[in-house]
Parts: C-alpha cells; sequence; structure tokens
C-alpha cells in the first residue's frame, strides 16, 4: 500500500512538472488525438499551436518537433493568439517544415532514359525533388557545371548575343509541340535584372504567345545572349530534368546516374509561403520564436514579382517560406532555409525588433531576407520614369506614418546561393524601412547585389563586421553592397538637383531619419564596384572597411563621410558630384588614382570636389593624382608603402611607423568579418585575396588620348566602369560631349554637356573614328540626321536637318 502511495504521488509529481513547463510535443509518429507529451506526441503543427493556445502564461511555452518531415498542408498562420510561445525543433536541423508533397509513384521507363508516372490526382507542380534535391524543369540551353549565367553562361567575358543557343529562334520554337505552359527567362539587356515570361501558345506566324517581362522597374527588351526557356517536353534531354504533363496528369523525369526511382524519395511543392506571422499595428504578433527548423520546399514566385519599388530598379513579391505581418519581438533563430523558390524570409510593412539569427539560407530562388516597407509612408512616392516635378511634391520632411520595418536585425547568418531563379534579388533587400542593422554576416555567390538598399527611405541602417563578395556573378552595373537614392531631392538631371537643394539645403535629408552606416566590413566585387553608392545615396558614414577588388562608388549625392578604408587595387570612383556636396573623403588607404565621371564644370562652376578630399594615402606614383589639384583634392595626401603587416594572409592592419599613420588612418580589426557561429564558420567561404601592388605607375594609371574636337566641343570616349554614369551597359560604348558651351555650334544643334551619342540614323556609333567615318562619308548628299544621346540615364532624339560637312579634327 507504501509502495503504492509513493507511485501515485511520483507521477502527480511528474505531471506537476509538464505542467509548470507547458511543453507540448510533435512527432511524425505522433497522433493529434494525443495530448501532446513527451509519450503522447501530436502530429501536425495545426494541433501543437491549438494546444499551444490554450495554455497560460503562454511566455513559457514551447511547442518542441521530433526530428522528422513535416508536410504542412496549408500556410501555418501565427496571430496575437499565439504571443510568447516559442515553436522548435528539438534539436537544430532536424525537424523540417516542407510546403510540398511526397509522393508515392510507379515509374516505368518511357524513352532515352526517361522514366514517366501517373500521378495520383490533378496538380499544379512547381518544383520536383529527388532524394532531397531540387531537379530541373526541362530547359533549353541546359545547364552546364560550372557556368554562372542561368548555369549556362560564364561570367567573364560578357557576350551581348548568342544565335547558337538562342531558344527563341524560329527552328526551335517549331520542334515544340505544345510549349504552353513553359517559361523563358532572360536577363535585362543591360544586366540590370532578369525578367520571366509565361508561354500561352504559339502565334500563327510560329513566334510565342506570352506575357510577363515586368519584373524589372526599368523594363528592356530581352538580352541578346541570356536567356533560356523551361518546362518545354520537347527539351527532356538531360540527366535530372523533368515535365509534368498536367492534361494528361503523367510526370516524365530523366534521373541521374546511380538514382533508383523504386527506392528514391519524391516530393513536389505546392505551398508558396510556409509561416505567416498576421498581426497588425493594433494587434501585433508578439515574442513568438521560431527556433532550429529546416524551412524546405516552397514555390517559386517569379510570375508575381510586380510591384515597382519607388525609384529603385526593383518590383517585389511581398512573400516568402516566413513572412512577417505586423510582428514585434519576434525571432527566427538557428534556422535553415534550403532550396526554396522564392524569398527565405519577407519582413512586410509594419513590423517592430524582428530579429533573425545563426540562420544559414541557401539555394533559394529569390532574396534571403527582405525588409520592405509600404509607399503609403512614402512622402510623395514616385516611380523611376514618372517623376513627381518639385513644384507638386509634399515637400514636408519624414514620413506619413509607421507602416513599415523598423528596428529589425539580420546577425550572423550565412546567405548564399539566392537568386537561382530570380536575378533581382540580394542577400539582404532593405526597402522603406528605418534602423535596419546586418552584422556579422557572410553573403557570397549570388547574381546581384550582396546588401541592396533601394532608396534613402528612411535610414538609420547599420552594417557591421560582414563578409560579403563574389557578388553581381550574373548582372551588372552595382556592387556588393548597392543602394539608390532617388529621393525627393534626385530629379535625375544634375542642373535641376543642384538649383533646387541650393533653396532647399536639407532637402537631402527629408526622406531620411538618420543616416546609414558602412563600418568593419570586408568587400570584394569583380563585376562592379565593392561598394556601389548610385544615383544620389546620400547621408552615409563609411569607415573601416576593407575593398578588395573594384573600391567605392559615389554618384550625385550629399553628406557621404568615408574615412579610415582600405581599398586594394582600386580607388574612389567619384561619379557626377554636385557642388556643396559636403562630402569628405580622408585618411583612407587608396591603391590608385580617382576614377571619375561626368566630373565637369558644368555642374560644379568651381570645380572643387566635396568638403575636404585630402590626407590620404596613395600606392601609386605622386605623378598619376597631380591633375587632382585643380579639383582641391589630397593637398596634404602622401604616395607611399603603407607597410601591411601581412596582405597575403588578409591582414592588411599596418605596422607601427607606417606612414598611414602619420595621415590618421588607424588599425582595426581583420579577424572578424562575417558568420562567428561555429557551425557556419566551420562551412562559410572567404574572399580571394588581391596581390598587393605600390607604386602603381602613371603609364597603367593615367591613359590620355589627343583631344578630337566636332562642333566645337571636346569628344571623348567613356569606358568600362565609367558606362554607369550613362545608365547603359559596360560595352555599349559611345562618343561623350564633354563640355557643350551655350555658344558652340553642338548647343545650337540641341546637345548639352555630358551627352553620350550612340547612334546616328540608325548607325551604331560606339568610337569617335566611327562618328568620324560617318561626318566625312557616309551623309554625302542626307539632308536629315537623327543622333540619340543618353541624357540623364534616358535617351534623347536631336534632328539636324543640313547636312553635316563639319571636319572632326
Amino acid at each position: 500500500m507504501k509502495l503504492k502511495s509513493q507511485i501515485t504521488l511520483f507521477l502527480l509529481f511528474c505531471t506537476t512538472i509538464i505542467l509548470t513547463a507547458q511543453t507540448i510535443h510533435v512527432s511524425t509518429n505522433g497522433n493529434d488525438k494525443n495530448p501532446g507529451t513527451v509519450a503522447r506526441p501530436v502530429l501536425t503543427f495545426d494541433k501543437a499551436q491549438e494546444l499551444a493556445r490554450k495554455l497560460s502564461n503562454k511566455n513559457s511555452v514551447e511547442v518542441i518537433f521530433a526530428a522528422g518531415t513535416y508536410y504542412l498542408p496549408h500556410t501555418i498562420v501565427l496571430t496575437s493568439a499565439d504571443n510568447g510561445i516559442t515553436y522548435r525543433s528539438e534539436t537544430e536541423g532536424s525537424a523540417i517544415l516542407s510546403g510540398g508533397q511526397l509522393l508515392n509513384l510507379t515509374w516505368k521507363p518511357y524513352k532515352n532514359g526517361i522514366f514517366e508516372a501517373s500521378m495520383p490526382a490533378d496538380m499544379v507542380i512547381d518544383q520536383l525533388f529527388v532524394n532531397g534535391e531540387r531537379q530541373r524543369m526541362a530547359r533549353y540551353p541546359n545547364a552546364i557545371p560550372g557556368m554562372i549565367i542561368f548555369d549556362a553562361w560564364e561570367a567573364k567575358p560578357r557576350i551581348k548575343t548568342d544565335s547558337a543557343n538562342n531558344p527563341l529562334r524560329p527552328e526551335k520554337i517549331a520542334s515544340w509541340k505544345n510549349p504552353e505552359g513553359g517559361y523563358i527567362h532572360a536577363m535585362h539587356i543591360h544586366l540590370w535584372g532578369g525578367m520571366h515570361y509565361l508561354i500561352k501558345g504559339k502565334n500563327a506566324n510560329g513566334t510565342l504567345k506570352t506575357e510577363g517581362g515586368w519584373q524589372n522597374n526599368r523594363p528592356s527588351e530581352m538580352h541578346g545572349a541570356y536567356r533560356i526557356v523551361e518546362n518545354i517536353f520537347e527539351e527532356l534531354d538531360a540527366p535530372g530534368e523533368w515535365y509534368y504533363n498536367k492534361a494528361q496528369r503523367k510526370i516524365y523525369f530523366m534521373p541521374q546516374v546511380g538514382t533508383d526511382l523504386k527506392t528514391a524519395k519524391v516530393e513536389v511543392v505546392r505551398l508558396k509561403n510556409l509561416i505567416e506571422f498576421a498581426g497588425s499595428k493594433v494587434n501585433p504578433v508578439q515574442s513568438v520564436r521560431l527556433e532550429g527548423f529546416v524551412f524546405r520546399q516552397a514555390a517559386r514566385t517569379f510570375m508575381e514579382n510586380k510591384e515597382p519599388l519607388l525609384r529603385s530598379d526593383w518590383t517585389i513579391y511581398r512573400g516568402g517560406a516566413v513572412l512577417f505581418n505586423g510582428a514585434e519581438n519576434c525571432t527566427v533563430e538557428n534556422c535553415e532555409f534550403d532550396q526554396l523558390g522564392g524569398n527565405a524570409i519577407f519582413v512586410n510593412k509594419y513590423n517592430k525588433g524582428i530579429a533573425i539569427r545563426g540562420c544559414y539560407i541557401h539555394n533559394c530562388g529569390a532574396s534571403g531576407v527582405a525588409f520592405v516597407g509600404d509607399t503609403s509612408a512614402v512622402r510623395s512616392p514616385q516611380n523611376f520614369v514618372d517623376r513627381i516635378g518639385f513644384d507638386k511634391m509634399d515637400r514636408t520632411p519624414g514620413v506619413r506614418n509607421d507602416n513599415y520595418p523598423q528596428d529589425c536585425l539580420v546577425e550572423n547568418c550565412l546567405i548564399t546561393l539566392i537568386g537561382r531563379d530570380e536575378k533581382q534579388t540580394a542577400g539582404v533587400q532593405v526597402s522603406m524601412s528605418y534602423k535596419i542593422r546586418i552584422n556579422h554576416c557572410s553573403i557570397y555567390d549570388v547574381p546581384r547585389a550582396g546588401i541592396n538598399f533601394g532608396e534613402g527611405t528612411f535610414g538609420g541602417h547599420i552594417i557591421e563586421n560582414c563578409d560579403i563578395f563574389n557578388t553581381v556573378l550574373e548582372t551588372g552595373d552595382h556592387g556588393s553592397f548597392n543602394s539608390w537614392g532617388r529621393d525627393r531631392f534626385w530629379a535625375g538631371d544634375p542642373k535641376l538637383t543642384v538649383a533646387e537643394v541650393a533653396k532647399n539645403p536639407e532637402m537631402p535629408t527629408w526622406d531620411m531619419l538618420a543616416p546609414n552606416t558602412i563600418r568593419n566590413s570586408r568587400w570584394r566585387c569583380d563585376h562592379g564596384w565593392d561598394v556601389d553608392l548610385d544615383d544620389g545615396s546620400s547621408n552615409y558614414n563609411i569607415y573601416n572597411n576593407l575593398m578588395l577588388s573594384r573600391g567605392l562608388k559615389l554618384r550625385e549625392g550629399y553628406n557621404r563621410t568615408v574615412t579610415n578604408n582600405i581599398i586594394i587595387g582600386s580607388s574612389i570612383h567619384p561619379h557626377c558630384w554636385y557642388p556643396n556636396s559636403n562630402d569628405v573623403i580622408k585618411n583612407n588607404i587608396i591603391s590608385r588614382p580617382y576614377m571619375g565621371a561626368l566630373m565637369n564644370r558644368s555642374i560644379a562652376p568651381d570645380g572643387k570636389w566635396g568638403k575636404d578630399v585630402d590626407n590620404n594615402l596613395f600606392l601609386c606614383e605622386a605623378k598619376s593624382m597631380a591633375r587632382y589639384a585643380v579639383n582641391g583634392c589630397d593637398k596634404n595626401s602622401v604616395f607611399a608603402d603603407p607597410q601591411f603587416v601581412d596582405a597575403k594572409s588578409g591582414n592588411f592592419r599596418v605596422k607601427e611607423g607606417s606612414p598611414a599613420l602619420k595621415m590618421g588612418f588607424v588599425n582595426f580589426p581583420m579577424d572578424q568579418f562575417g558568420v562567428q557561429k561555429p557551425s557556419l564558420k566551420r562551412i562559410v567561404k572567404t574572399p580571394e585575396l588581391p596581390e598587393v601592388v605600390i607604386n602603381i605607375p602613371v603609364a597603367t594609371a593615367i591613359v590620355e588620348k589627343p583631344a578630337t574636337t566636332w562642333l566645337d566641343v571636346v569628344l571623348r570616349e567613356p569606358a568600362g566602369d565609367e558606362m554607369s554614369a550613362y545608365g547603359v551597359g559596360f560595352d555599349d560604348g559611345g562618343v561623350l560631349f564633354t563640355m557643350v558651351d551655350e555658344n558652340s555650334l553642338a548647343a545650337k544643334s540641341g546637345f548639352r554637356t555630358g551627352d553620350l551619342l550612340q547612334s546616328v540614323n540608325a548607325i551604331k556609333i560606339k568610337t569617335i573614328q566611327q562618328l568620324k567615318d560617318y561626318v566625312s562619308t557616309k551623309n554625302k548628299g542626307t539632308q536629315k540626321h537623327s543622333f540619340t544621346v543618353i541624357r540623364n540615364q534616358s535617351p534623347v532624339k536631336i534632328t539636324i536637318n543640313q547636312p553635316l560637312e563639319l571636319i572632326i579634327n
């Protein structure tokens, strides 16, 4: 009897502990009729959520998922009823939340190594997974191991056309019996992102009926080379490719060598969003934690990427595997986001205090983490093309409401191989948000920028201790960090901006509540700039950064302070600076002379660059910098060996006694870039280190060509990175009108300073010699000449109704 009482007391004690701990247990071997204890777990997320919501004092409630795959029948919606609850994997990485469905198929040979199987029901299938790996839709051209752009072309050298692999050539289209339901994926003509089209069928003339192409806020025709088609049956000809015939409910698949379809695990993808935080500012989801899960198998969303983001180049789809709406102080920690079709995490409109820590995001179709506010919070929101005039815009500083992400954190995250489908993507994307901090993140092997700020709204962001490299692999004309500042003050035409800001000096801060900071980070971009502050990016503090390849671009902005940075192999790239910009460039170590573009006196009559450009150490010859004295630059700068401690191993600290220290440079840590979480640090890559060249000779630093004049104007051929200033492709070429005096023949003909001539009477003009050939030989007897120039990044037509008999000198 005594023993029985002791057992009863022990069971009562155990029950009390269970109730006090308030845990709900979930297992793939559970049953939703169970109470959710360790011994009797429930089966589904839905049932666990129902039980957890009933418990009191939810701040101590944990829902613990045992190892296994949990196929979600629908998006899990978290509301204020979940406040305080932690949903976590029992051990990190063992519980998988899947937006897919497990299939039990009977495969039989079809032909040519292809197998077929009947589907159990009429299904919409976005992706096919075999043994945990995403397979490719049948496509042309086929993927090639080691290729970068759409997995079919190498990243460099870039090509303009590829007729041999053009999937839209007539004979190729003719070979497709029924391409309806297929997709075209193509790069923007200037490589500013990607565009996607759904094939609706064939036209009577044999061309394709399509819809789409809206995935870029500055749309263009398709790139001449970089385009592929997928989901077309006749192109199923490579291992790992598949095709689903919805009408026949049959799936066709060519397995990789060694794959046994009898035992293979086959899954298809259905859901776009796996977890959605569904709250509001009035009734937010608060203090909910997601810990240790693997998120897998979310549908691709490239055809829903339609919404223009203000004046940035981006459009956006507001969704992700984890979607935040109206949440406060919620956390995603130590989770893996694996092979998702769209954005991994999307923080949409009002959210506050969202923390994303220790996550591994990889092989996803769109962006890693995106913070995007509501345009209703922006005063005079405007598109890149449809600009609001200064006389019509709202001139009140600040925001209209707080419907945007604020005070959020991305920390200790490894983000790699995102943008597998969408190319207008980033490891971390920020737009219409306030105080986003990105700390100790490693981001690499991505098609576009590692981190992208869409515009100045609303600032206060901090990037620190990050390692960003191997970026801009498939696109062009941006950097490992990329930003635009196309806010209310930015008119596109520098002269208009300068005139308006002269009347309203605080205007460049109207849309930014606080400046942005970039510090203590390592950057490398080999297809653009390490750090690219484009089109009016303003109010930045940039210090203690190591830039390893292409340097720092500063275009058309105000109030940029650049101090104590190390730029290896490149320089500062001043593009089209405004007078009275208040820019400061001091105490930096810089390899090469400044690399300017459109830095002309028509905008800044006194020719002075910035507020204080001085006290820098250069690795090039003194002669290389002499030409910038007229711009008031570097009166006290020096040209010397900075005496790095061990550049070959990545330690770019300078030794005691370095001349850089005398210039005001201060050493900063070289061993704290990127992720610090041990499990991620074991697998993370690091950037390739450049060779440091001291005393770069003037011959390689400055290339002077004899002046060529026409219509009383000196002409020049811009090239390479400088083409970014004109908003065209780097290899588009053209002839630049450097300084057009108002009394010159050029001005009387309609040309302006900074015009980039690209064609005349539909004849492409890429070089001065081609213009000479046209003027001197090809226009005899021609009475009308239609010129196309690029002015303020837009094409402008100029017509001259008389023979061109002037000689180009």
